[in-house]
């Protein structure tokens, strides 16, 4: 897939009236596109993000004042994140690429709880 095309499926989410669903449609979207292109993990289960097809999500909570890897929230339960977060507000606060101009990670901090 050309970057300008990847890139857009994720830029899309650089807003700042997003919900928790719209955040787990994005988490789903990246540990698909990571799969696909066999980004490895380590020993921890998280991505290596120096492979340039893969890309990170970071959820940063206002409970806790924690950012949290999307590894973290997959194997906590993503439906449970649905559960308690699909209609709390989120917004982009940050976007990184990688040197090849593909999206390297994302960053969305909830705006109230």
């Amino acid at each position: 897939m050309e970057i300008s095309k990847f890139n857009l499926n994720y830029e899309e989410y650089n807003k700042d009236n997003l919900n928790g669903l719209d955040i787990t449609t994005l988490i789903n979207r990246a540990v698909s596109n990571n799969e696909k292109n066999f980004v490895e993990k380590n020993s921890e289960g998280l991505y290596n993000l120096e492979d340039e097809n893969s890309i990170e999500i970071y959820v940063k909570m206002l409970i806790n004042g924690t950012t949290y890897k999307m590894e973290k929230i997959n194997n906590l339960g993503i439906d449970s994140f649905t559960e308690y977060f699909g209609e709390v507000g989120f917004k982009c606060i940050d976007i990184t690429y990688h040197k090849n101009g593909k999206i390297a990670s994302m960053t969305f901090e909830a705006k109230e709880y």
